[in-house]
Order: C-alpha cells, then structure tokens, then sequence
C-alpha cells in the first residue's frame, strides 16, 4: 500500500492508501467516528490480494486528512469529499463504510448520479437507523479521556468498560491505529474534537436519519450487510428495518464484524467482503469458461488448484543424491504421520525412488524458485548449486526451506500414468517466519503470511 493524497470538498486534504492494480475494480474503505483509515489495514491487504483496488480513506478531520477549517463535519461534506476522490480515480468503485461511513456510503449510494453512484454497496454493522444503546456507548468512549490515555492498555480498559466482548488482547493493536502519541507522552483519539461536539451543528447525527432511509429506498446495486454476531452494534430491529428498505440486501453474520477486529474473526469478515464482490462485481476478463475432458482442458482445470511446490528427494543404488520439483504433494493422516506424493512413470529418477526406503520432501518458500526450476532441469548436476545435509535416515535435506520432512516408505501404489509414494513421517522442521512458494495455472505465486 502506498499514501495518496485527495483534494477533498472545500480544501480539505484527505489522506488514503492505496494498493493494487488500477485496472481491476476499485474498492473504497471508509472508516467510522473517531477511527482512521488503518482500522480496515488488513482488510485492505486481503482485497488487494483478492485482485482489488484499494483506496482506505482518512475521513476529514480523522488521522492524516486535514480537519475542516470551518469545522464542517456533515454529511454534505463527507459525500461532497467522496464524490472528489471518485471523480479522480476515473472509476466506478465499490463503496464499503464501517459505522458513520456506513451512513456515507448509504447516502452516496442513493444520492449520487450515475457517473458518481457505485457498482455495490458494503456495509459493515451499520443500518438506516444508529442503534440508541450502541450509539450512547460510542460517544461516552470517544469523550472518554480528553486528556489523553497514559498507555494503549488504559485505553484498551475504556473500550472494555463500554464495549465488554472487545477482549484486551484483540483491541491493543487496533487502537495503536486510532490513538496517537502526542508531544505530551500521552495518547490521543485521531480526530477534530469538533467531530463529535454536541454544539456543532455540521456534524453526522441521528437527524440524519431520515435522508439515510430514503437513500436507501433507492438502492439498486447490489448491497452487503456484514453483522457482528455479538449484536452490540447493529440490533437486529436495525437489520429488519434496512432488510425492509433494501429488499435485496444480503446480510452476513461474523463473530465481530467491522475492519481491525481480530484474527479468526477478521478472516470470516474479510471473507464475506470478498465472496459478495466475487459475486456481484468480478474482475474484467476476455476469456469465456472451457469445458471438455481431453488432456489438455483436463491439465488447465487441475492448474485451478493452487498448490505448494516441494523438491522430493532421495538416494539411488549408488548412495548418490536424487531429487527433483514436485507440487503433487499432500497429508494423508496425523495418527500414523503419512504423506503421498506422485511420481510420473516417465520420471528418469522413479526407479531411484522405487529402490530406496527413505525419501524427504522439501517445501520451498518465496525465496526458492531457483531451486524449483533447477530441479525439473535435465543433464545437470541438481545438486551442485543447492546447500544441502543429512539427518537420520540418509535422504538429501535441502537447506534453509519452508518445511522439510524425513520419511520412510510405507507403500506404492499404481495411479494410472503416476506412482503414488505413502510415506511415514519421521522427522520435521520447518520456519514459520518464511512465506510459502506457490504454484497456480502453470505460474508461479507468492504470498505473504501475517504470523
């Protein structure tokens, strides 16, 4: 991801970032009172590996984005402000809004005309009507500590005491993201105290309510609703009432929704955001479905299956080292440790792995590719150039992978043009802090894992 900056409506600066390519269908994130554009940095991240383009928006007066010298935080502004950044983006994108950018993306999505109107509409606990209870807790934890919080742990209790399923553990990070650390030690809510001040009338409030349910009246693209399935913020009389306005609504339930939650429960949420745009707006393409079941469309259907790529290795007759690039590869049980990989019966070293009784399979990370293509490489010497050892068993380990597993043979098996090769697990080891080598539809992939 990288930083762009926006001219918002009035003069006012907003702050994105900005990741994927510009020809695959866009996708705005707009943040909720009181956070900033970091709170959907995951999220971010899984679309645009998703084939998206990304654009995490700093509302006015939020993080980087520049407060509203005339303090005007309204709808109108916010809507003026999106309207902005689509016109430059030159797209039609996909609007998805957390909380008060919920609202947004509602009025937006029923307010714009066509050159500005979005192609689908993402909102994640937010509804037409703001929950009284959820909204009360909302604004007591963003007055609370005007003058700032000692450490991101105080602050982690202040969300607890409002918001009692937010566990410590899942919230600290996530408000690094919203907090910052200003000249006097303490941290700071990042945002325009005139955001949320009651005697500032240019601010989103529940009086805009109304404006928001006849937008929402006049939706017509498709529409994701995403609800934690704590409830807290989105009740479910909200859902009903939206389901009543929005007929063809989608709704979605996860186990907290909303960017920046934790873990499992932000791969369900980010899961659900990429299965409805996989649906409704898919990524341009020239190429119509094949069907048949000749080698080759039978080879490019199997390629949809995205693998690992792993070096097989063994010793021949001789004692001498043999190995070569495999991605048919896979677990078979944990009680017994087996695994099976194939072998084509054309493979010069099948022989080799037929005599031996002990094999290791070598699971390549992102750095490894050299060693992938040297391997399927003829008349050269494979392991001249790879760093390898030894353990227990005598099959050649290569050094410094993803993954490397001593094996003995358990069975082979007759698969057709293949040898199927069961083997017991023996030993293993592997580094977590690596990211994996990937194979899909005759390329290679890569991939970077959060650990």
């Amino acid at each position: 991801m990288e930083v762009r900056r926006f001219k918002g409506h009035n003069g006012v600066t907003l702050t994105a970032d900005v990741g994927g390519d510009k020809s695959d269908p866009a996708v705005i994130l707009l943040h909720g009172t009181g956070s900033t554009r970091h709170s959907w940095a995951q999220t971010a991240r899984d679309l645009v590996s998703a084939g998206r383009y990304v654009i995490a928006l700093d509302l006015r007066g939020h993080g980087d984005s520049s407060w509203a010298p005339d303090h005007d935080y309204s709808l109108d502004a916010h809507l003026a402000d999106l309207s902005a950044v689509v016109a430059e983006l030159g797209t039609t994108p996909t609007f998805a809004g957390h909380l008060a950018g919920g609202w947004i993306a509602l009025a937006a999505a029923g307010e714009f005309d066509a050159s500005h109107a979005p192609n689908a509409v993402i909102l994640a606990d937010v509804a037409t009507q703001f929950g009284k209870e959820a909204g009360r807790r909302t604004r007591h934890l963003m007055l609370t500590a005007p003058e700032g919080f000692s450490s991101l742990e105080d602050a982690a209790s202040a969300v607890e005491s409002h918001f009692p399923s937010e566990k410590r553990n899942q919230r600290i990070a996530n408000l690094r993201r919203s907090l910052r650390l200003l000249d006097d030690g303490r941290w700071h809510w990042h945002y325009d105290p005139a955001v949320i001040d009651i005697h500032n009338p240019k601010r989103i409030t529940p009086a805009d309510s109304g404006r928001i349910e006849a937008a929402a009246r006049a939706i017509r693209v498709p529409t994701l609703c995403i609800r934690g399935g704590m409830g807290e913020l989105l009740e479910q009389e909200q859902l009903q009432h939206l389901q009543n306005l929005v007929p063809h609504v989608e709704c979605a339930t996860v186990h907290a929704a909303g960017p920046g939650v934790a873990s499992e429960a932000e791969e369900d949420f980010d899961a659900a955001i990429v299965g409805f745009l996989e649906r409704h707006v898919r990524r341009p393409t020239d190429q119509a479905p094949k069907a048949g079941v000749d080698p080759s469309t039978l080879r490019q259907a199997l390629g949809c299956f995205g693998t690992g790529v792993a070096v097989i290795t063994t010793v021949d007759a001789g004692g001498r080292p043999v190995g070569l690039t495999a991605n048919s590869f896979t677990s078979v049980s944990l009680d017994p440790p087996l695994i099976l990989f194939c072998l084509d019966r054309r493979a010069g070293s099948l022989a080799a792995f037929e005599h031996s009784h002990h094999y290791a399979v070598n699971i390549l990370h992102i750095g490894q590719q050299d060693i992938s293509r040297r391997f399927v490489q003829k008349d050269i010497d494979r392991f001249a150039e790879t760093p390898w050892e030894t353990w227990d068993r005598g099959a050649p380990i290569i050094q410094d992978c993803f993954a490397s597993l001593e094996c003995e043979r358990n069975q082979i098996l007759d698969g057709g043009d293949h040898r199927i090769f069961i083997a017991r697990v023996k030993r293993v080891r592997f580094d977590p802090a690596r990211d994996p080598l990937l194979y899909l539809q005759g390329r290679y992939r890569r991939v970077h894992v959060d650990n």
